[in-house]
């Protein structure tokens, strides 16, 4: 086959393909109207498939069409790989291969069914129709972008079995045809797939990240991860390339949100990477959505007609045909001994155990899920039953606990690893919980704390370290402190660096120094000096000088200057000035200035400036850009300014303008503009608009408008958009009303939308009501709803329930769920009970369920929620 398709031009074999595609249809004596219903595929698919003018058919089309015509398929696949080929086509130097070769299942997108097509051949697993929604738009851009030589990545973010992972694989499908690939990596393990092949990527690659809290969310690699995406992504010479990724709303949360003062940042890089780069996938279709769903039912889709009998009311239907509903239905049906069984996994997953769940731990987690009537019925044969029971698929090719089998690690021979083949099979059945009901029992179980059962067999079966350290952390919470102590334990037998630490600082505690510092260096062993640092400290305040010394020299050598830092630190403080610069100085041959700087800061607050210049002076000597800062600070007070500036210009050199900005602030304030300007075009050389924004903001404050104004501008010039704001804030505040909405718009369009806020308010205040609401819809336009509704308050405060409500309306219409709620409230004040309802049905829809409940409506709730209900009576929230 190969050598008769060797003489094929692209456009040779794009002809041959189609002449062989037009033969068969007549042959088999259908119209396309007919080929279209029998592939599953659209009119338009088919048409486009066998029309000269079109593109590449994709190689799910030319499969589908080569079945129903019964016409060789593979035959037929290797003329389309010809016809896709292109010059500069990405060639198999990289990881992943073409995505035509594969298959959406093998990607995790969802089945939702199989079908039948009269060949008297097994039924074979099927897509239904796919209906495009706004993150696809959203997802398209991106994807073009990628096309026009620009790399991207975004991340779609929604709750189980929303069409994350489906949108993705349809938004690559024209990435296909100009013979892009695809890399989904996953052996050994996801996380380290990804970090040891990141670096491997070729341009023209899709980077496919699903369910990427396995990637960016892991405890040993996740930031590391996140730091080698971000480094494909803005390196010219590796792109194009596109990163596409899905996350549920929990994931996204915890991975963006700023750590606690003094607290560990554990995802910083990951937060840095996320910042504009997700897009939110909605729970349900809206009613364009299913109007185009149901379009595609009528034209033969039997999967979505299916789905639709059942999910047109709530729009949930990619959850319907994924199998969600049946799995919760299977759930709440189940013999007692399988229930527990799926509540002890839901447990296990929300309190932070791995997907792979150890049958051993779940056969003797579920005894105490159990009433004791139910207990004593029981069989010996209980949960070899209940595992056959759970194991039964329901509607979606979902089993609510599947036997799942890992994949063995392959890597070549070396020291520690042998060349023996790896199993097939675990050492012992693991099992996973479906993803649907995982997250269902994250909501309705999040109250609840598991039985003695479900911790005795964690500690007694669990041996994963991250599973340990979880539970323990879980156990603590809940106030099972000895359970938490002997699981903490478990996990130092097996090398966990956290539960070390902790029992070395514990054992400090009581006294125990020697036991304490054996537990602190297999620690620091396993790679935590943390201990390492709090004994030095604990040493240094109990007065043993030299023991303290030798621990920080201990956790220095595992790559730790923390404790030395902390030391020095103390040593100054109590007066030791010359221990503390020794101390220092240790540190800064460890490659860490911070020490050095902090002393100078130390002097130089108590006028000892000399010595404070002298340790400035020798972190800039090892490479810091703060003590250059300082010192360039230090100078320009005390007059020497041509000194300031090549300190400042050094520093500059070393990618930071702060000195340079810092000082160009300094000559404005007093009085040397002259000076500060000259200053200011030399940070323009490095960062323009920062420069031009800090002496606008210096000028405006001293009162000079003009000034302010034109250097504002020219900083929006150069991309500056807080130019923006501050610009329309000035001619906001001076009365100038109609200058200010231009610039509140040119920064609404630039994705700031609070000046367009203010104004509305402003307005509104002024009794100038058109012009508030023009201003409030323009925010709304741009994603914004707050200021409508806020604009609705006020007219309902003043009386104007007529005006209130057709603002509400207004913010409903750009999907706010208060407003329809405020909306219901209205209509149920005036006796309008049924309108009302409708309202509350549609503020449940975007999420806002208390409506229903506080509006005694439970009995309607229970109809609309399938979700359940919290012991309080409240509905539970899926989103959560």
């Amino acid at each position: 086959m190969h050598d008769e398709q060797a003489g094929h031009t692209p456009d040779s074999a794009l002809a041959e393909l189609r002449k062989k595609l037009a033969a068969g249809l007549a042959r088999a004596r259908l119209n396309q109207t007919q080929l279209a219903a029998q592939a599953h595929l659209g009119r338009t698919t088919v048409s486009e498939a066998l029309s000269p003018r079109k593109p590449v058919p994709s190689a799910e089309t030319v499969a589908a069409l080569a079945r129903v015509l019964k016409l060789p398929a593979g035959e037929l696949l290797e003329l389309r790989r010809t016809a896709a080929a292109q010059p500069g086509a990405v060639t198999a130097d990289g990881p992943g291969r073409p995505i035509d070769q594969w298959d959406p299942h093998a990607l995790e997108v969802h089945p939702a069914g199989t079908v039948q097509d009269g060949s008297g051949l097994p039924e074979r697993r099927s897509l239904p129709g796919y209906v495009s929604r706004e993150h696809d738009r959203i997802l398209a851009e991106a994807v073009q972008d990628a096309a026009a030589g620009h790399s991207r990545m975004l991340v779609l973010v929604g709750g189980s079995s929303t069409g994350k992972t489906r949108a993705c694989w349809e938004a690559v499908q024209s990435l296909a045809e100009q013979g892009w690939r695809l890399w989904h990596p996953f052996d050994p393990t996801r996380a380290e797939a990804a970090l040891e092949d990141l670096a491997r990527v070729v341009p023209r690659t899709v980077v496919w990240l699903n369910e990427a809290q396995h990637y960016l969310g892991d405890q040993a690699a996740g930031e590391q991860i996140a730091a080698a995406v971000h480094r494909l992504l803005i390196s010219p010479q590796r792109g194009p390339v596109l990163v596409l990724g899905t996350l549920w709303p929990d994931y996204v949360q915890q991975y963006t949100a700023l750590p606690a003062p003094g607290g560990p940042d554990q995802h910083s890089r990951v937060r840095e990477l996320l910042a504009g780069r997700t897009v939110s996938v909605p729970d349900a279709f809206d009613t364009r959505a299913l109007a185009a769903a149901a379009a595609l039912a009528e034209g033969g889709d039997r999967l979505l007609a299916d789905a639709l009998t059942r999910a047109r009311a709530d729009g949930r239907l990619t959850q319907d045909l994924a199998g969600g509903p049946a799995l919760l239905e299977r759930y709440r049906t189940v013999s007692p001994a399988a229930k527990a069984l799926l509540e002890a996994a839901m447990d296990a997953r929300r309190l932070g155990v791995g997907l792979h769940l150890p049958q051993a731990f779940l056969t003797d987690a579920a005894a105490d899920y159990l009433h004791d009537t139910d207990w004593n019925q029981l069989t010996d044969d209980w949960a070899e039953k209940a595992y056959a029971e759970l194991a039964k698929q329901v509607h979606g090719k979902q089993a609510p606990l599947s036997r799942i089998t890992p994949r063995p690690q392959r890597r070549p021979p070396g020291p520690s690893v042998s060349a023996e083949a790896p199993s097939l099979r675990p050492a012992k059945p693991v099992f996973r919980l479906a993803d649907y009901l995982e997250q269902h029992g994250r909501t309705t179980r999040r109250h609840l704390c598991p039985p003695a059962s479900f911790w005795h067999a964690a500690h007694t079966h669990l041996t994963h370290l991250d599973d340990l350290n979880n539970l323990t952390v879980a156990a603590e919470v809940r106030h099972r402190l000895q359970w938490a102590h002997h699981l903490r334990l478990r996990a130092a037998d097996h090398g966990s660096a956290s539960a070390l630490t902790h029992l070395a600082v514990m054992w400090d505690g009581t006294g125990d120094w020697k036991g304490a510092e054996t537990l602190a260096r297999q620690a620091a062993d396993h790679g935590n000096t943390h201990a390492l640092t709090h004994l030095a400290r604990m040493r240094e305040k109990a007065g043993d000088r030299e023991a303290a010394e030798t621990l920080a020299r201990q956790a220095a050598d595992y790559g730790s200057t923390d404790a030395l830092y902390q030391l020095a630190v103390m040593r100054e403080g109590s007066g030791d000035r010359e221990g503390a610069a020794t101390l220092a100085r240790q540190a800064t041959d460890y490659g860490s200035t911070d020490a050095l700087v902090h002393l100078a800061l130390m002097r130089e607050e108590i006028g000892d400036r000399e010595a404070a210049e002298t340790f400035y002076r020798q972190a800039a000597d090892y490479g810091s850009i703060n003590a250059l800062y300082r010192l360039a600070v230090m100078r320009e007070a005390d007059g020497d300014r041509e000194g300031a500036a090549i300190l400042a210009r050094q520093a500059a050199d070393r990618d930071s303008t702060g000195a340079l900005t810092h000082l160009a602030v300094m000559r404005e304030k007093g009085g040397d503009r002259e000076g500060a300007e000259r200053l200011a075009r030399q940070v323009a050389d490095y960062d323009a608009a920062s420069a031009l924004f800090y002496l606008a903001r210096v000028r405006e404050e001293t009162g000079d408008r003009e000034g302010a104004e034109t250097l504002y501008r020219q900083a929006i010039d150069h991309g500056d958009t807080d130019a923006l704001f501050r610009l329309a804030r000035m001619y906001e505040e001076a009365g100038e009303w109609e200058g200010a909405a231009i610039l509140a718009r040119q920064a609404a369009d630039h994705g700031n939308t609070n000046p367009l806020s203010r104004l509305a308010l402003i307005r509104e205040e002024a009794g100038d009501r058109e012009t508030a609401e023009t201003l409030a819809r323009q925010a709304a336009d741009h994603g914004s709803t707050s200021v409508l509704f806020r604009l609705a308050e006020m007219r309902e405060e003043t009386g104007n329930r007529e005006g209130a409500e057709i603002l509400y309306r207004q913010a409903a219409d750009h999907g706010s769920a208060s407003a329809l709620f405020h909306l219901a409230r209205l209509r149920e004040e005036t006796g309008d009970r049924e309108d009302a309802e409708t309202l509350y049905r549609q503020a449940a829809d975007h999420g806002n369920t208390e409506a229903l409940y506080l509006h005694g409506m439970e009995e309607t709730l229970k109809r609309l929620w399938p979700f359940g209900l919290d012991p309080d009576g409240m509905p539970t929230p899926h989103w959560q």
